[in-house]
């Protein structure tokens, strides 16, 4: 089996690559990445130590895709994905939009050409904002969980369902996946290649380049371990919020069987996420931080950010009964991963901020 994966040297991109090549015999994978992603470049040469044939390109240039060889699947792992990408000042939102729906129009030309399928990493994003910033929570062992006043085939205590509404506003970023998802699906229909659509909630693990806005797990952990200045932002600074997270490795098995399988009929949108059991607010992660690496003051900051909610967890029930798929990485596994990397780079942080 031939495959693309774009965005490989980012943190998803080459912990996906690195498990095809261990679980997938006789792969041959092919990379494209531009490295705007600072700490991306300490990707490309490990993985090209690996057999792996990395193209330095931009899936905004046509070109860059036309020179790359035809493949039986693209694995879309490239994306800005941060939520504030378009309103932060640090990206404009054509920017925004070119990188992440423009990048993936050009990837749908290059599987209708070549009779690729094509997988995209989405996002938990594309579900719509307001509904769940007026989510009644209640404080339960220091983080957010919802109170219903009756049963929701789109929402519970186990999380989002696909079917809970994406309509705006969702953000830039949340609408630019929506979009990609949308025309990826058009596509394949329209032009019989098979696309999933792989709808994931906070990636995590060691080796991530995390941020403030992205990535928080392992931005936490890291600035945690160098006693870096961290707050609770929004929600009365209480850091109550709650998100699920998911290691990228443990998305190769699912991504073997759909690739192993494309004619199989199910939903081709599915949430891919830890689900509660690998959810924890702020606060709760601050807990785990303070037994595993000591104290450390958290600052309370009560005015909000754009786009923030206070919980959203994805339920994953589809996709464990159409695929038998579910995460094997526990979540303080992950987090002490995160913590045992962070020990080791101290300057990681400055590496990719």
């Amino acid at each position: 089996m031939k495959i693309l994966i774009t965005g490989i040297c980012g943190f998803a991109g080459s912990v996906i690559a690195r498990g095809l090549l261990e679980h997938l015999p006789g792969v041959q994978i092919t990379g494209i990445d531009s490295l705007i992603r600072k700490g991306s470049e300490t990707n490309l040469e490990p993985l090209r130590a690996l057999g792996i044939d990395v193209r330095i390109g931009d899936i905004r240039n046509e070109q860059d895709l036309a020179d790359l060889p035809a493949v039986d699947w693209v694995l879309d792992c490239a994306a800005n994905p941060s939520v504030l990408a378009g309103v932060d000042g640090q990206t404009s939102a054509k920017e925004l939009l070119d990188h992440n729906l423009g990048g993936t129009i050009h990837l749908l030309e290059y599987c209708r050409k070549h009779k690729a399928g094509f997988i995209l990493l989405s996002t938990s994003r594309v579900y719509s904002i307001p509904p769940l910033a007026s989510l009644f929570v209640e404080v339960h062992q220091g983080a957010y969980r919802p109170v219903f006043d009756k049963p929701s085939p789109s929402i519970s205590r186990l999380g989002l369902t696909e079917s809970f509404s994406t309509e705006p506003p969702i953000s830039l970023y949340g609408s630019s996946k929506k979009c990609s998802e949308l025309l990826a699906l058009e596509y394949g229909m329209t032009f019989d290649f098979p696309v999933r659509i792989n709808r994931c909630g906070v990636l995590a693990g060691a080796g991530q380049f995390g941020k403030a806005d992205q990535g928080i797990f392992s931005f936490w952990i890291h600035s945690w371990a160098r006693r870096r200045p961290l707050k609770y932002i929004g929600f009365g600074g209480s850091g109550h919020q709650v998100r699920d997270c998911l290691h990228p490795r443990d998305i190769v098995p699912l991504l073997i069987a759909q690739m192993g399988d494309p004619g199989r009929q199910v939903d081709p949108v599915l949430n891919v996420s830890g689900g509660v059991e690998s959810a924890m607010s702020l606060a709760q992660l601050s807990a785990w931080c303070t037994d595993r690496l000591g104290a450390h003051q958290v600052a309370a900051d009560i005015n909000p950010r754009p786009f923030d909610i206070p919980w959203m967890v994805l339920d994953s029930s589809v996709v464990k009964k159409s695929w038998d798929w579910r995460p094997s990485t526990p979540r303080n596994a992950i987090l002490e991963e995160i913590a045992l990397h962070a020990e080791s780079h101290p300057d990681w942080l400055e590496l990719v901020s």
